[in-house]
């Protein structure tokens, strides 16, 4: 399954973008050979779940030209790189704590000639600044995410949406989720029609603000 899986749902996209698309299955298959950051079973599939799944946060969410984003977790550069090919003038932060993963970020970035990607080696804790929105595919609960990030978020939004946190999640959240009362959730398989969508979402938590 290749990068036509992209343009099939995304019909706006301009040559260098497509291009830079159609790069990531050859820079991906490289360096996972030398790093594994990606399972064998989907780096062939690559394009449906890991680009695509990450487009299911432009599904849900356009960012504005000058939106700041932070990719927590990124791992291997999930959701962070194909959002940042999607919108090339937002800047996009991405942060892991295992450095074998950042590098394989760095040089896929390095590869697809992005220059809207800064990359971290740390927690998201010791990041510093504040974002306009939080991504993330699934690396904790929500209660710990919302912990680990607290702080991070702008108070003001460029946005018609509330700042706040956008997280790629999958199976029945109702527990992980109670307690969250302006929490909102986005099923996948209404934007993409393949079967791997059936039980995935993204999930929108709104920053709150004590004043």
């Amino acid at each position: 399954m290749k990068a036509e899986l992209i343009f099939k749902y995304f019909t706006t996209l301009n040559e260098e973008q497509k291009e830079q698309f159609a790069k990531l299955e050859t820079l991906y298959q490289d360096w996972n050979q030398k790093i594994n950051v990606v399972s064998r079973k989907d780096i062939d599939e690559l394009y449906l779940r890991h680009v695509l799944h990450s487009l299911g946060i432009a599904q849900v969410q356009l960012f504005n030209e000058g939106s700041e984003i932070l990719d927590v977790g990124t791992g291997g550069g999930f959701p962070g790189i194909p959002l940042a090919i999607m919108f090339p003038n937002v800047k996009f932060t991405l942060v892991d704590a295992i450095g074998k993963k950042i590098k394989v970020v760095n040089e896929v970035v390095e590869g697809l000639g992005l220059e809207n990607v800064e990359t971290h080696h740390s927690r998201v804790e010791e990041i510093p600044g504040q974002f306009d929105f939080i991504v993330s595919r699934a690396v904790a609960a929500m209660p710990t995410f919302v912990h680990w990030t607290k702080g991070k978020i702008k108070k003001d939004s460029a946005h018609q949406r509330k700042n706040g946190i956008l997280y790629l999640k999958g199976g029945d959240l109702t527990e992980e989720l109670q307690g969250y009362e302006t929490v909102q959730t986005f099923d996948l398989n209404e934007y993409f029609e393949e079967d791997f969508f059936e039980t995935k979402k993204v999930v929108y938590l709104p920053q709150k603000y004590k004043g």
